[in-house]
């Protein structure tokens, strides 16, 4: 699905952001997993966002001014590594095929740099992001201060320029809604096949491979995150991923997994019985924690602002707790005193893009909550976690469940990327007798 037109764009509306200076973006490094092994590499996004460029060993200069361009640094064409490694574009390549003005080659880095850098007004950078990175930027800095009596100046100062990028990236283009729809609706059909394929007496690791299976025959490449199976009491451990453990018939199982397409991530969790029936119990908190999505999607709208969906789900939440006994006294004095915090202990949602927990603020530069706006995606996911404690009700005893979908704000009513994931207490047990 690579469109050149949309990595272009993104390049000149950084320029004119930037309005004069120069930008480096290096992509991530290769890493050694164990000796001459390496960890599956995957790009940075800033850099990819810029370039559309999965390489590594790569860089990007944006030049802004009378004279802006954009240039590629990357390895070299080698015949003789790629039947080692695989294919490689090299400069020539890569400047014709993602639309680059210049394109050299990686090794002549430490040579052009300092030339690129003399006379600048501004570097754009993002210091502190990666340390071997700020030494060689430093390095290249330093060679052009010590031209200064030849009358070359240097950057004065460095601007963040992912602080740039990531307003870019809150809002989401036709192209990247195309690739995150189909990326949430892999990660659906997954959650539904994890939902027909589990039994008591399954490890959780067993339930994982058959949404992994899914995710990687429908062309996704990875999975978006480190995938939580949660069978039982571990659903009440929030970043639970051991996935190591024994489903046991009465039990319910929490699966919070989503997949990566062409780099943009899908996150979902749903939670369902191991046995396909929902008890008493189970139902009842199951029931709440639905109702308090329903009611924080609704508030996924331009009217509103980014903490609005959590007020809602919030609000049902601790009514339920109360209903339930979970909590004393009244909504107000539950809110005041933090005390549902015991049973729902995170935020409903983060932004989605390139990045599960994507890049963006959350708020304005007043400091209050940031307005929503359309092209704007979310996740809504709510919970409700009950350890066994002696305020608790022994039949609530290790009920651990969350709901989450994916939402994209539009002018009108928000569109939920994730709608074919089962998630009705009907459609999971109809799903799973079937």
């Amino acid at each position: 699905m690579f469109n050149l037109n949309e990595f272009k764009t993104r390049r000149h509306q950084l320029i004119k952001a930037m309005g004069d200076g120069i930008a480096i973006i290096p992509t991530s490094p290769e890493l050694i997993r164990n000796r001459d092994s390496h960890y599956p590499y995957r790009f940075d996004s800033y850099f990819y966002y810029l370039t559309g460029f999965k390489e590594p060993e790569a860089l990007l200069v944006l030049v802004a001014g009378e004279d802006s361009k954009s240039i590629l640094f990357c390895r070299d064409k080698d015949i003789e590594r790629e039947i080692w490694d695989g294919f490689r574009y090299g400069p020539d390549a890569a400047k014709h095929e993602f639309g680059f003005d210049q394109a050299y080659s990686f090794n002549a880095l430490d040579e052009l740099m300092p030339k690129l850098l003399a006379n600048q007004p501004k570097l754009f950078y993002s210091l502190g992001a990666d340390v071997a990175w700020d030494v060689r930027v430093t390095s290249w800095l330093n060679q052009v201060k010590a031209q200064a009596r030849s009358g070359v100046s240097a950057p004065d100062g460095v601007i963040d320029v992912r602080k740039l990028v990531d307003e870019m990236r809150l809002y989401k283009s036709s192209y990247e809604l195309d690739l995150m729809r189909q990326s949430a609706n892999i990660a659906s059909r997954a959650h539904a096949r994890a939902m027909q394929y589990v039994r008591g007496g399954q490890m959780e690791y067993e339930v994982e491979a058959e949404f992994l299976h899914e995710f990687y025959r429908s062309g996704a490449q990875a999975p978006a995150y480190t995938s939580i199976v949660a069978g039982g009491a571990n659903a009440c451990t929030l970043h639970y991923n051991a996935n190591n453990g024994v489903l046991k018939d009465g039990d319910l199982l929490l699966i919070d997994a989503g997949c990566e397409l062409d780099g943009y991530a899908s996150d979902i969790t749903r939670t369902f019985p191991v046995n396909g029936k929902f008890s008493a119990a189970q139902r009842d908190v199951y029931d709440l924690v639905l109702a308090a999505q329903a009611a924080a999607i609704v508030q996924v709208t331009v009217r509103n602002h980014w903490n609005s969906p959590h007020e809602a789900a919030l609000d049902v939440l601790v009514q339920g707790f109360i209903d339930m006994k979970l909590c004393q006294g009244s909504k107000d004095a539950v809110l005041e005193s933090g005390a549902y915090r015991q049973f729902y202990m995170h935020r409903t949602g983060h932004w989605l893009g390139l990045d599960v927990h994507d890049a963006g603020e959350y708020k304005d530069k007043a400091g209050d909550w940031r307005k929503l706006e359309a092209g704007m995606t979310l996740t809504v996911e709510p919970g409700c976690y009950i350890r066994p404690a002696d305020n608790v009700p022994e039949h609530f005893w290790n009920i651990g469940i969350r709901i989450e979908d994916d939402v994209l704000v539009t002018d009108g009513v928000c569109e939920v990327l994730t709608v074919d994931a089962p998630k009705s207490i009907a459609d999971i047990e109809a799903l799973m007798r079937g």
